[in-house]
């Protein structure tokens, strides 16, 4: 495949015509024309749909433009980084949050590394589902309990647990009798919570009586009194510490672990390295105690 016409594909497909591309690289039209044309006739495939006033990318051209866009760029960048003999991490950087973590950590996280980093764009994005990271342009994904890729390649940035947590009014009910619940999502039915493991494991029923879409508003509805909930340690480590809110147990399951992905198919650009490194210095360890640290 000829990069050149590939390259030149792109230009037309992110401008959104022969036109504008011709404009904005200050080539001429014709050229443009004659081998995006050419593209097509070697790949056998029609990649634009042209109109008398409209051009529109065809199925098959929209996937050739969401999966090679993003490695041009990457060579780009390679060839520059070799040509000015260095690693200086520059660019565009997108990343995708899970929304807990943006809401308590990422703020001040995305500030520091930008200070730390001014030739570095950095966007991003709060997202609880798995985003296709090659046909949305992401550069790294930052996930709770992803489930194994074998397109990605990862690490472990912190792990956490949950704990059953309440207000320091609210009793703690004898003999199997059910107490108020708050849950992230649906309320749903009454059910029951086991906390702790082994011969040690105690079973509280619940009763759900709110259902929020946030991890912060089911806290703040405990700190207000709801119910109980539960929530991961880190973000009520400072409430229990200064009684705001009482701990009930820990429950029982595998620690949450949130986890930094980005393609294994793509070379490891100087920003994204530079993100991994940066991440591997603000949580050195790892534990729920670090991220507490950021809870305002």
């Amino acid at each position: 495949m000829d990069l050149l016409a590939l390259a030149d594909f792109n230009l037309v497909a992110r401008h959104g015509g022969f036109g504008r591309a011709a404009r904005a690289a200050e080539r001429p039209k014709a050229t443009l024309s004659r081998r995006v044309a050419e593209l097509e006739a070697g790949l056998g495939l029609r990649l634009f749909e042209r109109g008398a006033h409209v051009l529109k990318l065809t199925e098959e051209g929209r996937a050739l433009h969401a999966r090679t866009a993003v490695l041009l760029t990457e060579l780009e960048e390679t060839a520059a980084e070799i040509a000015s003999g260095g690693s200086v991490p520059r660019g565009r950087l997108r990343i995708s949050v899970p929304l807990l973590f943006s809401q308590v950590a990422m703020g001040a996280l995305a500030a520091r590394f930008a200070m730390r980093h001014p030739e570095v764009q950095l966007e991003v994005t709060t997202e609880d589902r798995a985003v296709d990271m090659v046909e949305e342009g992401y550069d790294l994904v930052i996930r709770i309990n992803p489930d194994p890729d074998e397109s990605l390649i990862g690490r472990i940035l912190l792990r956490d647990r949950l704990v059953v947590v309440a207000g320091p009014d609210l009793p703690r009910p004898a003999d199997g009798r059910t107490v108020p619940a708050v849950t992230r999502g649906a309320a749903g039915p009454a059910g029951t919570w086991t906390l702790g493991s082994g011969p040690e494991a105690t079973a509280l029923a619940v009763e759900p009586v709110l259902g929020l879409s946030s991890m912060i508003m089911v806290r703040d509805a405990v700190r207000a009194g709801a119910g109980v909930a539960r929530l991961p340690v880190s973000l009520v480590t400072r409430d229990l510490a200064v009684g705001r809110l009482v701990l009930w147990g820990e429950v029982a399951g595998p620690d949450i672990e949130l986890w930094m992905l980005y393609p294994s198919r793509r070379l490891l650009s100087a920003r994204v390295a530079a993100f991994l490194e940066f991440c591997r210095h603000a949580f050195p360890s790892g534990t729920p105690e670090e991220l507490a640290a950021y809870v305002g």
